[in-house]
């Protein structure tokens, strides 16, 4: 099964449809998505109908669980809090239940999918685990590889079957999943990279094969830009998408 693993698309309709089309002609059996659906961008609602529409299984980001949980928006910097704000209120009542109702994690065949870190977390980032929690957060788990968003980096961990860990930087291009050994794979983003690079990220699992591969997308930024803008969200948003 080939898996394509999205995550943080962060109300970027533009990014997301073309990241989608990719897929699409990358030939992935399944998609699924690691959370943070909306916050920051201008077309919430329309990704989130998106994924209903196309079923695709999503778990909750930190900015789902700030709309569903009022007490989480003290979490956010005041920056982030104005945009989730402003998010919900371009998203309809049957979407904002929808958000609400998504799990904090789900288990694809031999993957893990988790917003922030394993087992469970929305909120933990992956640059926050030192070495050892990165080795004992895995040891709670069952599954070979874990999926993870929300730095809107990519970054690996490999744990070898024989014992200790590696870390590493990840870049377009195509990587090797050993068998018996367990990889904490940080996917990056697919509405707001962080990575200096401004095209859509996301990867495809290939397990069987023993493969993770890295794609890269470009998309329409400016339009997105505008709509950012148009609406009166933070100028930061649009800033950093450019």
């Amino acid at each position: 099964m080939r898996l394509a693993v999205l995550s943080d698309i962060h109300g970027n309709l533009e990014a997301y449809t073309a990241v989608l089309a990719d897929v699409d002609q990358a030939g992935a059996d399944n998609i699924a998505l690691l959370g943070d659906i909306v916050g920051y961008g201008p077309d919430p609602e329309a990704c989130v109908e998106l994924t209903r529409e196309l079923g695709l299984p999503s778990v909750m980001g930190n900015h789902e669980l700030g709309m569903s949980k009022r007490a989480e928006l003290a979490w956010f910097n005041p920056t982030a809090r104005r945009s989730l704000e402003q998010n919900m209120g371009l998203l309809s009542q049957e979407s904002l239940d929808w958000l609400a109702a998504l799990p904090v994690y789900l288990v694809i065949g031999p993957c893990r999918l988790v917003h922030g870190a394993p087992p469970d977390s929305p909120r933990t980032y992956y640059f926050e685990l030192e070495r050892e929690e990165i080795i004992r957060r895995m040891g709670l788990i069952d599954e070979p590889l874990c999926l993870v968003g929300h730095s809107h980096e990519l970054a690996m961990a490999h744990l070898p079957a024989t014992g200790g860990l590696e870390s590493l930087t990840l870049c377009q291009g195509m990587y090797e999943l050993k068998s018996g050994d367990s990889y904490l794979i940080n996917v990056g983003a697919v509405g707001q990279p962080r990575d200096g690079d401004n095209r859509a990220k996301y990867v495809i699992v290939d397990h069987e094969a023993g493969s993770l591969e890295v794609r890269y997308v470009r998309y329409d930024i400016q339009t997105t830009v505008d709509k950012i803008r148009r609406l009166g969200l933070p100028d930061f948003n649009a800033n950093r998408l450019l």
